[in-house]
């Protein structure tokens, strides 16, 4: 049984990116992946392409066609891709069983009331495909709890619609060091609890005459404010959208930073519970559910470890990083003019190895969970 990825978001989330990023890596740990392309509008690809809904009915035919706009033509092609299901179909079957990421368009209707999407996914779940929805949000909707609350409320809307597992995931988290300082930490944003603390910041922006995040030094000066600001006229909205996200309980964010391996690796990892692809296909056989469920050797990153890594250490961090960089790059130039090039020294050996290590530890946390799989023939 062949699994999917389903990648949606707004525009400028970081679907492509996603998609080619994702691609290089699972390719890197040995798993045969294509890239689909459901995006009419998306005629300029980084990734591979393997099959390309352009193929079939592209945005400048319809715009002309049928006199529509950039979106109206998105959700028009979208229908005529439901209606002509079976050019998908055909295509997939030519991937056989390749691990398929679907590059989905930006337009938030379509995975909030339009229908077209739903459908065209539930046919795909018809096929045997084993899906998972990847919603993504750029990391920028924390520098304003406002951005905030209708990136929850876009999340929750998408996950009902759907009908799918799902996980969210904020994107370019790698960024948030260049913008104001968050009033939380980063966990209590992807845990999505407690809400109501965000309410007064929710106010104090309402209510402010000059929109947008502040920069550290006025947003203390506020919060060490003796006066209290004035209610907001939308307070009362705001409790009952903050109440109804808690109530639902489905929310909550994973972080990516596309260029980082181990904020990849850890995304995979939860990708690959959501959609079942660790425990096996299901012509398989699987004897040890419960030892894969309680492992205790496997690579996490919460949120406190992305907080440190991205925001609170990031430039230390990456300093380290640049120093191991050139260490490398000067042994290999070393090692290049005073030595025979066919006799690695003793200090590129050890880096060799160190290499070769990293990924037999990424594919065996990945790529082999531990689990016995017997597969019909």
């Amino acid at each position: 049984m062949p699994f999917a990825q389903l990648v949606i978001g707004p525009p400028g989330s970081g679907k492509s990116t996603y998609c080619d990023g994702m691609h290089q890596f699972m390719s890197a740990i040995g798993r045969k992946c294509s890239v689909v392309n459901l995006d009419p509008a998306n005629d300029q690809t980084s990734y591979p392409v393997a099959l390309d809904v352009r193929d079939l009915v592209t945005i400048d035919e319809i715009m002309e066609q049928e006199n529509l706009g950039p979106n109206g033509g998105v959700l028009y092609a979208l229908e005529e891709l439901e209606h002509n299901f079976e050019w998908l179909e055909e295509g997939l079957k030519t991937l056989g069983d390749d691990y398929i990421l679907f590059d989905c368009p930006g337009q938030v209707e379509l995975f909030t009331h339009h229908s077209s999407l739903r459908n065209i996914f539930f046919r795909l779940q018809k096929m045997g495909y084993r899906l998972v929805v990847l919603h993504l949000t750029d990391s920028f909707v924390l520098t304003r709890p406002s951005l905030y609350v209708s990136a929850l409320l876009l999340a929750l809307r998408s996950m009902l619609q759907m009908d799918l597992p799902s996980l969210n995931v904020l994107t370019k988290i790698d960024n948030l060091k260049n913008y104001p300082n968050l009033p939380f930490n980063l966990d209590f944003y992807t845990e999505v609890q407690s809400l109501s603390y965000l309410l007064p910041h929710l106010n104090r922006e309402q209510t402010s005459s000059v929109p947008g995040p502040k920069p550290p030094e006025s947003a203390q000066a506020s919060a060490d404010s003796e006066d209290e600001p004035p209610r907001s006229k939308f307070a009362a909205l705001n409790e009952a959208i903050v109440e109804l996200v808690e109530e639902y309980a489905l929310v909550g964010f994973e972080t990516l930073a596309v260029e980082d391996k181990n904020s990849m690796m850890v995304l995979l990892r939860a990708i690959d519970r959501a959609s079942g692809y660790v425990f096996g296909g299901v012509e398989g056989t699987n004897d040890s559910v419960w030892q894969i469920a309680m492992r205790e050797d496997a690579v996490t990153m919460d949120a406190r470890d992305v907080q440190e890594r991205w925001l609170d250490r990031r430039e230390e961090m990456d300093e380290e990083e640049r120093k191991a960089w050139e260490s490398e790059a000067k042994e290999f130039a070393a090692g290049g003019q005073g030595t025979d090039s066919s006799e690695p020294t003793e200090a590129q050996k050890e880096d060799s190895d160190e290499e070769m290590g990293n990924t037999e530890e990424i594919k065996r946390l990945i790529k082999e969970s531990g689990i016995k799989v017997v597969r019909k023939k």
